[in-house]
């Protein structure tokens, strides 16, 4: 019994040797050109994204600034103090050791 094509469903879509082409072109060329090719796209695409990234961190920068200012100048005197005192607190003379004889 004879197997009808039209019966079986993909079985027009199944590729035999007879129907494959080769490229002319060897694959290790072709993947090379393809490389390239993306990896320019992507040298673009992160050099785009790190000049947004720098515009960001400079308006960050530029914010913090502000508020550092505001700060300073509201609470001047009275961070200035606090300042000093958890510095003496940090920066505590180191302890001299001494021997025991018994």
């Amino acid at each position: 019994m004879p197997i009808a094509t039209r019966a079986i469903k993909g079985l027009q879509s199944i590729k035999s040797m007879q129907n494959v082409n080769k490229s002319g072109v060897p694959n290790k060329e072709e993947s090379d050109f393809i490389k390239l090719y993306l990896f320019e796209k992507e040298r673009t695409r992160l050099k785009s994204e790190e000049s947004r990234i720098l515009f960001r961190l400079a308006i960050i920068q530029n914010k913090l600034k502000e508020i550092q200012a505001f700060t300073n100048e509201k609470l001047g005197p009275r961070l200035t103090s606090e300042e000093n005192k958890n510095s003496k607190k940090n920066n505590k003379e180191d302890w001299e050791t001494m021997s025991i004889n018994y």
